[in-house]
């Protein structure tokens, strides 16, 4: 039961950046967590944790079902304070880290500690094992006695969803030994991505940077930044096919032993999210795509002039929109006057991020790529991650990651082991963050090419996030099948990714040569398998939660606070009933795609 801090997934839709004229970018202050690597508070709490897991042991293992009520929560909140502390500890490691993956002493601190956490945590394996031996009436009959320890039957449920896939103890504890080999190949992917260099007009740059250029107004410089993304991703291809093949072996491997149906069936336990639901959500998505990005990009093609769109052309700017940068202190004012505008706690919440060394912004060389909010644990606070460009669209990452921080400020009350947020939930609050904040600035448009530029940006973000990571999925999908049947090339895996890519995105397109390398720098596909229905999943969420606060702005503010602090205490049935939504109702993903659909329609009434 014992877990690690959350770990970071690097959002989908977030930009590259590095750029001059943006003002002082801030960094973090990692001080809140440790003051250094040789604080004496972190030795005392290692020693702390390796003395805890191990009377944690001898105290309760083989006792579980012996246990009272007041005992059983006893022994719960012990384990929780082992999770606060475990947790805190590789927060400071990994947020370092990700300052500068290239850095040998950074990546081995790390390591170590990962190491010595999971060495000491191996005892705790039982608990799980153990608690999901125990018969349903004797588990409810304890959590009748006790409303403090009825608090935590969502774990529970939780856990006990996974006990038809439990293994043997000792295969069990192997397992959780083992788990520092997988996380070894992760490594070997960040650490990859950012030591890859790339020449743009003989200048080097990182990948940030350089995907950056796919969003430059000049179409010369976005197609030489394409390729030469494709050559060097070409050049690693071995590399990340490698590390690919592992990953999915390894999963295949464990998806095996525990009995699991798919590949697919761990995420949607983990989501807490029933199988027919993500099944009816990609349906949904897939139908639509007709409807929403194809019929976008043939918009687009035509607002650029050309015949055939290519895959540089994507993310291109409009031929109206200014190329202007977005000083920090701009997007942070725009950010802090949509949230504020929605309610002032909003922006109460919000404000420490940028004053107290909350966000870390600025592109540097070897910083981890993309954008993230780390909930650390729950008696700190959250780190938020950018590589801020100066880009509208970078205002909208801002936007969407201090959601997430919000989110996970309001969660931390539900304690260590309710407060984390499923992942189908957990992008609730960045999506609305990225709304309100759209809804400001399109309010705030003077003239029809403004609101035209604004509605277009946000269509594509919509698009980027339901549809890209709807095809991005299936591409999983296929990946984790084919994978079963056996080693696959770098050529098997590219075939994969371009048979979902024109689909996808319609017939305005043509396909680069070295286009069918892309899928190699994504990085859910190697940090969290599946992570990315999730995108599309809060996406349609918040589409029909925007729609129902506009129909009924009266009360909802308290009501999505509400939702908010609940964290992962409640289930998403229960979370969306006091707004009238249901997400298991197959109709729900319609309402979100046709608030895309309508913006698509806005966007065509501007053509005639």
């Amino acid at each position: 039961m014992m877990t690690l801090a959350p770990r970071p997934v690097f959002d989908a839709n977030a930009s590259a950046g590095g750029a001059d004229g943006l003002g002082r970018l801030p960094e973090w202050d990692l001080t809140d967590l440790y003051e250094s690597t040789d604080a004496p508070e972190l030795k005392r709490d290692l020693d702390w944790l390796e003395t805890a897991c191990k009377s944690f042991a001898e105290d309760y293992q083989g006792k579980l079902d012996t246990l009272d009520a007041a005992d059983l929560l006893t022994c719960v909140q012990r384990n929780e304070k082992i999770e606060s502390i475990a947790g805190r500890i590789m927060s400071y490691a990994g947020l370092r880290y990700y300052q500068l993956t290239t850095d040998a002493e950074r990546a081995k601190f790390m390591s170590d500690c990962q190491e010595a956490i999971t060495n000491f945590s191996t005892p705790l394996v039982f608990f799980t094992l153990e608690l999901n031996r125990l018969e349903d009436d004797h588990l409810d009959g304890l959590l009748g006695q006790n409303a403090d320890l009825a608090r935590y039957k969502p774990v529970f449920d939780r856990i006990r969803a996974m006990k038809p896939y439990q293994l043997s103890d000792e295969m069990e504890k192997f397992l959780h030994d083992l788990g520092v080999v997988g996380d070894a190949w992760e490594r070997l992917f960040d650490e990859t991505i950012a030591g890859l260099t790339f020449d743009i007009a003989g200048e080097t740059l990182n990948i940030e940077a350089t995907l950056n250029f796919l969003t430059d107004q000049d179409r010369e410089k976005r197609e030489t930044a394409a390729r030469e993304l494709a050559r060097v991703f070409a050049d690693n291809i071995k590399t990340f096919a490698r590390v690919h093949n592992t990953q999915a072996k390894e999963k295949e491997i464990m998806d095996r032993w525990r009995g699991m149906p798919t590949p697919q069936t761990g995420r949607h336990l983990s989501n807490h999210v029933e199988p027919e639901v993500v099944e009816a959500l990609r349906n949904a998505v897939v139908k639509a795509y007709p409807r929403l990005s194809h019929r976008y990009y043939d918009l687009k093609r035509k607002w650029l002039g050309l015949d055939r769109m290519q895959v540089w052309d994507r993310n291109a700017p409009l031929p109206m929109e200014q190329d202007r940068t977005v000083t920090w202190n701009e997007a942070r004012q725009t950010v802090m006057d949509a949230y504020t505008a929605f309610d002032p706690r909003m922006g109460d919440l919000a404000e420490p991020f940028f004053t107290k060394g909350w966000i870390d912004a600025e592109v540097k060389p070897g910083k981890a790529p993309g954008a993230f909010a780390h909930p650390t644990v729950t008696d700190v606070h959250p780190y938020v991650m950018l590589n801020y460009l100066g880009k509208p669209r970078d205002v909208m990452t801002l936007a969407h990651e201090l959601g997430h921080g919000v989110h996970q400020v309001l969660a931390a009350g539900q304690g260590e082991m309710l407060s984390s947020t499923p992942l189908t939930l957990a992008e609730t609050a960045s999506v609305f963050g990225e709304m309100l904040t759209f809804q400001k600035m399109l309010d705030g448009a003077k003239t029809d090419a403004e609101r035209k530029v604004l509605l277009a940006g946000k269509v594509e973000d919509m698009i980027n996030t339901v549809v890209r990571q709807i095809a991005f999925y299936d591409f999983e999908c296929k990946l984790h099948d084919a994978r079963r049947g056996g080693e696959l090339t770098p050529d098997d895996i590219n075939a994969l990714w371009m048979s979902v890519q024109a689909e996808s995105l319609g017939e305005a397109f043509d396909f680069m040569e070295g286009y069918e390398t892309f899928w190699a720098y994504i990085p859910h596909f190697v940090h969290s398998p599946f992570y990315v229905y999730a995108y599309a999943f809060g996406d349609g969420l918040v589409n029909a939660l925007y729609a129902a606060y506009q129909e009924q702005p009266e009360g909802f503010q308290d009501k999505y606070f509400d939702m908010l602090k609940a964290g992962g205490s409640k289930h998403h049935k229960e979370l969306l009933a006091p707004f009238g939504l249901d997400a298991t109702d197959p109709t729900f993903w319609d309402k979100g795609l046709s608030m895309i659909e309508g913006f698509i329609d806005q966007l065509e009434a501007m053509e005639a």
